[in-house]
């Protein structure tokens, strides 16, 4: 495989319709390697040699969208002073416009062992973890326009999207439960009837359903638990594709906006699903945990959590 240089700008995986750009952030990682995911789960690595301000980088020929991948981030693991980094645990890009697959409840997504936290636990991730996909970014939006309301004419209707569907009984049953269900014809009709001109979705950026829930057979309904914040949740989706919800979310909105709906997010930005110190390894934390999340002054093992969610973004980091 042909590696070029590529450019630390944009963050996340670029596919230009050649290939695709690959960037990631990590001021305290000592090396960097990208891997690229075969269907049957096997590995091809590549090290990542160039680095512009703490962004590594490498363009590769040929890399398609659907192209499955994530990190390993190796550097200093000393939880003491902050620092998280473990090459056993495949990572999610950050900025990964679409996300596979799920989590399962395996004590490798955790860098310690269960038995004895004061110990660490090298077991790899990969298979028990969600991974990134490359997209394509191309997409018709025709003459789309958000439809522009004054806000004093504005009517919001909030919505989930699995549930505002899911029991429609005129909502095609392989359609209820997701993006495309919730922009169909007995949907909008109801919505107009209404006269929404506004419809502001709950948790829509991809989310973690916590092992706690699945130990109890439960799955996170509300969705403020974010992973992923550029990539639409891929549990929304109606098609079997890595990457089709992010189409599918495209051609929702372009929908919406067609009937006159403006559409809103509604949004999670103070914290991640990794939660506090003894939370598991999926991203951000071994990628380089004292950026992208704010420690504890003078304990920095520990995280400051703002919002009794575990952790809190560290909104100062360039990251």
């Amino acid at each position: 495989m042909q590696i070029w240089p590529g450019h630390p700008y944009p963050l996340g995986a670029t596919f230009d319709g050649s290939g695709t750009n690959f960037a990631i952030y990590s001021s305290i990682a000592d090396s960097v390697e990208l891997v690229l995911l075969t269907e049957d789960h096997e590995e091809e690595t590549i090290q990542l040699t160039e680095v512009d301000s703490s962004v590594w980088h490498c363009y590769l020929p040929g890399i398609a969208p659907g192209q499955r991948y994530g990190y390993r981030v190796y550097g200093p693991y000393e939880p003491a002073q902050g620092l998280r980094c473990d090459p056993s645990k495949l990572l999610l890009d950050p900025y990964a416009k679409a996300i596979d697959g799920e989590i399962t409840n395996d004590q490798a997504l955790f860098s310690y062992d269960f038995n004895d936290p004061s110990k660490r636990k090298e077991l790899d991730s990969l298979g028990h973890t969600m991974t990134s996909v490359v997209i394509n970014p191309y997409f018709d939006w025709g003459h789309d326009r958000p439809p522009g309301h004054e806000y004093n004419e504005t009517i919001i209707y909030e919505a989930h999207v699995r549930g505002m569907t899911m029991l429609h009984p005129d909502v095609p049953e392989d359609l209820r439960g997701t993006y495309m269900g919730l922009c169909c014809p007995p949907i909008l009709d109801h919505l107009e009837d209404l006269g929404i001109t506004a419809i502001e979705l709950m948790p829509c950026h991809q989310f973690v359903n916590d092992t706690s829930l699945q130990d109890k057979g439960l799955s996170n309904y509300w969705g403020y638990n974010t992973i992923g914040f550029f990539a639409p949740h891929n549990a929304y989706s109606a098609s079997n594709s890595s990457y089709g919800q992010v189409h599918e979310f495209k051609s929702m909105v372009k929908t919406f906006h067609e009937a006159g709906i403006e559409v809103i997010m509604d949004v999670v930005y103070n914290h991640t699903a990794e939660g506090n110190h003894m939370g598991p390894t999926l991203s951000f934390k071994g990628i380089d945990n004292p950026s992208y999340y704010r420690l504890v002054e003078g304990d920095e093992e520990h995280y400051f959590d703002t919002t009794g969610t575990g952790n809190s973004l560290n909104m100062r980091s360039p990251s």
